[in-house]
Order: structure tokens, then sequence, then C-alpha cells
């Protein structure tokens, strides 16, 4: 557990397995907090053969929070390399979730440098017509914030059954009890449209993307309507030599019947990219 600094802003992250070894950074979503990518999924991870980083992004969690101040992707992603930086780690294996695939893209175009590979999962380019969500998804994610604990956790609940994966594979106890724990650990709204402005103002990734010269996998659930599988098939056709992998069933969450899937398909991916590089000294 420690904070990394990129001017004033500091970025807490944890650290998890061999820091001997290649180095996988995962970046989240939209006020998503770094414990949604659960220990027991990083460890998993690890077991490929890694060492796993997760963080929060600036304006949710534990790292800063900044009132009254506009930021870009493009800072998000230097948040990220200063992660990196503190850790001493030349590059790295990423992978971002929903705004997190965006985040990693723009690494990938902004800092390509300290990448060994870039993993966008249920995400988008950023182009209008490839991606958007459903009316009923849309509706959830612009929704007032919740007034009450109890109401943080059923909202989320109610827009899982609208945009998660298929019925059988939500654990709906699971659900609440990590719901609960993201809103006792830090409930912050306010920075949940500081995060979609600078989403917005990103614009389109298209051309950028068309030059991206690294390995790189997309992931998406084919039951997604936050973001529709039409996003993350664009990103595969527009980054050179991209694979593409669609998890039949899974929606907009990362629920764990989907993980040995997930970390299978990521596994086989790494094993044929470059040969990682070392820590810095």
């Amino acid at each position: 557990m420690s904070t990394a600094r990129t001017g004033d802003v500091g970025i807490y992250y944890e650290q998890f397995g061999d820091r001997a070894l290649p180095t996988l950074l995962l970046v989240n979503g939209l006020g998503s907090q770094c414990i949604n990518y659960a220990e027991e999924w990083c460890n998993l991870f690890c077991a490929e053969g890694f060492s796993v980083v997760r963080f929060d992004n600036r304006d949710v969690g534990l790292s800063s929070k900044l009132d009254g101040v506009d930021y870009t992707l493009a800072d998000m992603a230097d948040d990220a390399v200063a992660v990196l930086d503190d850790l001493y780690v030349d590059r790295a294996h990423v992978m971002g979730c929903s705004m997190g695939g965006m985040i990693v893209q723009r690494l990938a175009i902004d800092h390509p440098d300290r990448l060994l590979s870039m993993t966008s999962v249920m995400s988008r380019t950023g182009e209008a017509g490839y991606g958007e969500s459903s009316e009923e998804a849309l509706a959830f994610l612009m929704a007032p914030p919740a007034e009450s604990r109890s109401a943080y956790i059923e909202s989320h609940v109610a827009a899982l059954h609208v945009y998660g994966s298929k019925p059988e594979w939500l654990d709906e106890d699971d659900i609440r009890r990590r719901a609960g724990a993201a809103y006792d650990r830090c409930f912050c709204p306010a920075g949940i449209p500081r995060q979609m402005t600078a989403v917005g103002r990103d614009g389109s990734r298209s051309d950028e993307l068309m030059q991206v010269d690294l390995p790189v996998l997309v992931i998406h659930g084919s039951r997604d309507t936050l973001i529709d599988p039409s996003g993350g098939r664009r990103t595969a056709e527009l980054v050179p030599g991209a694979r593409y992998v669609e998890i039949e069933g899974m929606g907009h969450d990362y629920p764990r019947p989907v993980w040995e899937q997930w970390v299978g398909a990521w596994g086989e991916f790494v094993s044929g990219t470059a040969a990682p590089g070392a820590s810095r000294a």
C-alpha cells in the first residue's frame, strides 16, 4: 500500500506477488476503486507469473480528490506512469476496463515506451456510433448520486441486472458485499462527472490507435449494454494486429465465473508477446 505522486496529485496503489516478475498494471473504470479488482482475481494473474498492481484513479478511492480542477485522460494516463515510476518499473503490461480501457489506449498512444502490451476491456475508441449505451443502461450511469449506503448498494444490484452478465452469473450477496465495501472505503460521487468530462474531452482516438505498434488484446462481453460490443470490435479493427476475444454471457462487469476464461485468454495472449523488460535499477 503506497502512494505515487504526479505533481500535486497522490495516486494510491497496491502491489501483489513477486516484484521481480513482469508487472501487470490494472486500470479502473469510471468511479471505480481498485478493490473492484478483487484480491483473489489479482492472485490468479500472479499465478501466471506476474507482479500485479492495482490503483485508485484520481478523484476516487484513496487517491487525491480534485474539486474544481479540470483534467484529461492524458493526465490520468500520466498517473498510471507515475505508479510505474514509483515502483521502478520500466515497462509493464497494462489492462483497463471501461474508462480504464480508454486510459490504457491513451497510454499506448502517449507512452508506448513504457508498455509491453495493452489490453482494453469493455471499452471503446471514442468514435460516435461504436460502443454506445442502451437507454436503460445510460439511465443508471446518469442517475443522481445515492443518498444512503443502502440506496447505493441496491442501485448497484439493479444496474448489474440491466448491463451485467447473464443472471446465473450474478451473485447478489457478493454484489452487495462488494458495493458496501466500496461505499465504506470511499464514497465520492463528485469525482464521477469530472472523470466523465475527461473522457468527453479526449474525443475519438481512432487515428492515433491506427498508429499503435504494440501487442494489443481487446476483450468484451456479449451482453454489455453500457458499452456495446461494437466498441470493442472497433478498437480491435483499428489497432494493427490486435486480437479480439468476446466472452459469451459477460456484461459490463467481471463476475467470478468469467475469471478463469479471462485470465486464460490474457495469459495465452501475453505468452506470445515479446520478452518482458527489466525493472529499473
